[in-house]
């Protein structure tokens, strides 16, 4: 009984230090409207978010993207959920993006 409590408290313990190191910071969601999404667009210093089936996300030094552009295509500030379904990759780099808000309608 004295171990499964050590263990116990140990388990605790690590998941309190791990919680407390983690070097992600903690970012408030936003909402954003079409029109509010629009401003960042990647131009002019600007962050760059695109929207996908309403989650937001945050394109600014994502791969293959420069100035809010993607391959030559001007995606950032637009919910991109119907031209991602014809990229040839999918919807699977989005696992690797910040997500930073919802897309909600006007």
């Amino acid at each position: 009984m004295k171990k499964v409590l050590l263990l116990i408290g140990l388990l605790m313990t690590m998941t309190f230090i791990v919680g407390c190191t983690s070097n992600t910071p903690e970012v408030e969601e936003q909402t954003f409207t079409l029109a509010e999404l629009a401003n960042f667009d990647g131009q002019s210093g600007r962050q760059a978010y695109v929207a996908v089936d309403g989650v937001v996300y945050d394109v600014t030094n994502a791969d293959n993207w420069t100035n809010g552009s993607h391959n030559g295509q001007r995606l950032a500030g637009t919910d991109a959920s119907a031209v991602i379904l014809s990229s040839p990759h999918g919807k699977s780099v989005l696992a690797g993006l910040p997500v930073v808000g919802t897309l909600i309608n006007d």
